[in-house]
């Protein structure tokens, strides 16, 4: 089943190289929750339309070097971790608030299950104080499913790497979400 996946994204690349435009759009539409769902816990809502686009955009102009070594979608979340870590950089310039700002805006919309409204802010927070390699090798491994191996090649970092990461990224949380009260 990964084969044929990889086999149709190399195949719409194929195509894109050649100058259809919407192979590229089917891409887009395949990837653009997943980058989405990267960006988000490492940069914030704030800008987050803009760095979805600003992906893509990358992805476009540096595809006729992809060499397809790797996967596609490997490829792709090592751009996602560049434009992170960019937007990270500028950050820390302006030392903007966007995560905090994002949290201000899901607590200002309550819903009914208080709990869990408590639950969800402060497993935010507990993200939020994660190093932002931390926090990226959590979301690929977590949220996205990736392997350990992948995302080595994607951050560009050894496998145990990866693991010590994982391990204490996990501890972080945990330790938090008990200090907040909640049972992980």
């Amino acid at each position: 089943m990964q084969a044929a996946k990889d086999t149709s994204d190399w195949e719409l690349i194929q195509r894109c190289l050649n100058g259809n435009s919407q192979s590229f759009r089917q891409l887009y539409r395949k990837y653009q929750q997943s980058v989405r769902n990267i960006l988000y816990p490492l940069c914030g809502a704030d800008l987050l339309d803009d760095l979805v686009q600003e992906v893509f955009i990358r992805a476009w102009k540096g595809l006729p070097r992809f060499r397809g070594s790797a996967q596609f979608s490997t490829w792709l979340y090592r751009i996602c971790w560049n434009v992170a870590s960019d937007q990270r950089r500028r950050c820390a310039r302006q030392h903007s608030q966007t995560q905090n700002l994002a949290l201000r805006s899901d607590i200002a919309h309550p819903g009914p299950d208080l709990m869990h409204l408590h639950y969800q802010q402060a497993l935010q927070q507990s993200m939020a104080q994660l190093s932002p390699e931390h926090r990226m090798v959590l979301i690929l491994h977590d949220l996205e499913d990736l392997p350990q191996k992948e995302i080595a090649e994607i951050l560009g970092i050894p496998v145990g790497t990866v693991k010590s990461r994982l391990f204490h990224a996990r501890a972080t949380i945990r330790q938090h979400l008990l200090q907040e009260g909640i049972t992980p």
